[in-house]
């Protein structure tokens, strides 16, 4: 008989391997998360239940669960913000779930995080551990793995900053000299979900998932770095802990913006104090060893895409960046200059009203798409906005004064770069 699996946070990086990894082991999978275009983007075969898992109650739980003989809690977050909240995914929704699967058979894979404790320097190290500690004081039949840094084929979050930071031209940024990192490529982990949901393992422990070495974090760039092809750098520039945190906290901001930065002041403590586990627990259990780091890399050929993708990960943010500043600019110079920009159109036979209409409509326009771009679910619709706008702007200013493509500053011409890059950021847009 078919065993069922549903997996928590399915179109995840981490839950998507766990459950390529069981339909190949013959589990039928039904997935859950709270975006059915990310859900049918990554999986469009698969089962699908639509839930915004920090807010599904008991009752739901239980109807999703009925008839599963395992469950696998993939999803987390990494700091709060507009999308996120840490305490509704870490620890409402693991105590709802163990609610919910009470009095039953099935077994409850957690996949928590190596270095959780309730003294972590990080809420989301803390509120993890505050969930894993609800798993343990049930009677379920349950099994906690924590892993260290997950690499894989699949570059997202923390994994794309990676390479984005092995792919840095010329100059290499040494940050977080001391700290030490381990790694566990995502099929060991995927592979060790597998193991325990067959209960090859036993039943009721807390494994940390790791390789058995480990290295510096500038270790751990430049390894990548070899691996994409590219020569070591030529120069080195430390960045002082007061940049570094500046950082964080410009990246905590654009998180309630929307934007998941692997730049977050969590995730840069998490990699100051060093990412390890300890392997014993899984070893004595009879589990598969984790691969090296190298070993990992060598899984993952590194083509043109990885080094086509690592260069363009950090230039995405910055033409975003480039795109709101250029609007938002053009908006306020159009209101500063509100009686000479009329003045253009008064010039050619416009009426004053209809080209002091236009004026704050265009001011007003090329604002709302400047601010709107930086909105993350909102970018792509504003890189769209901004083509139109622009595409109106030439048209209607064709008409009205042609002679502006003439003029030395380029006035018609510096418009048509903006176009091709709202054009360029809208393409390659993704959630995941």
């Amino acid at each position: 008989m078919t065993k069922k699996a549903v997996v928590l946070g399915a179109y995840g990086f981490i839950g998507a391997a766990c459950v390529r990894a069981l339909q190949t082991r013959g589990y039928s999978v039904c997935g859950v998360g709270r975006s059915r275009a990310a859900a049918q983007m990554v999986f469009p075969e698969l089962v699908w239940v639509i839930r915004d898992i920090g807010a599904t109650t008991v009752e739901d739980w239980q109807d999703i669960f009925q008839d599963a003989d395992v469950v696998v809690n993939a999803s987390g977050a990494l700091q709060d913000g507009a999308r996120d909240n840490l305490a509704a995914i870490h620890e409402t929704a693991v105590d709802r779930i163990c609610k919910a699967l009470s009095g039953t058979p099935t077994r409850l894979i957690q996949i928590s995080a190596a270095g959780v404790s309730e003294d972590a320097p990080t809420e989301f190290f803390r509120s993890k551990a505050r969930g894993d500690a609800t798993i343990m004081a049930s009677e379920l039949d349950w099994i906690v793995l924590r892993p260290v840094l997950v690499l894989g084929p699949q570059a997202y979050g923390g994994t794309a900053l990676l390479r984005a930071a092995a792919a840095f031209p010329l100059i290499e940024a040494r940050v977080m000299p001391g700290s030490q990192i381990q790694t566990i490529h995502v099929d060991d982990l995927a592979s060790a979900v597998v193991q325990v949901a067959d209960g090859d393992r036993g039943s009721r422990f807390v494994a940390d998932l790791t390789e058995d070495g480990h290295q510096t974090f500038s270790e751990l760039t430049a390894t990548l770095r070899s691996w994409l092809g590219y020569p070591q750098w030529r120069y080195r520039l430390t960045v002082p802990q007061w940049a570094l945190s500046l950082v964080g906290k410009c990246a905590d901001g654009l998180g309630w913006l929307g934007w998941r930065s692997p730049l977050r002041t969590n995730a840069l403590l998490s990699l100051k104090n060093g990412v390890i586990g300890n392997p014993d627990t899984w070893t004595e259990r009879g589990g598969q060893s984790v691969k090296s780091l190298r070993e990992t890399l060598e899984h993952i050929p590194a083509t043109a895409q990885e080094r086509s993708f690592a260069r363009f990960y950090l230039a995405l943010p910055v033409a975003i960046g480039c795109l709101s500043l250029f609007w938002v600019l053009s908006g306020l110079f159009g209101l500063v200059s509100f009686t000479a920009a009329k003045a253009v159109l008064t010039s050619q036979g416009v009426s004053e009203a209809v080209a002091g209409a236009a004026v704050l409509g265009g001011v007003a326009a090329d604002l709302v798409l400047g601010i709107g771009v930086l909105l993350r679910r909102w970018t792509r619709r504003a890189c769209f906005g901004m083509i139109a706008v622009s595409a109106f702007y030439l048209f209607m200013g064709t008409i009205l004064t042609p002679h502006l493509w003439a003029d030395p500053l380029g006035v018609f011409v510096k418009v048509l770069p903006s176009i091709i890059l709202a054009m360029l950021v809208a393409m390659v847009w993704e959630e995941r």
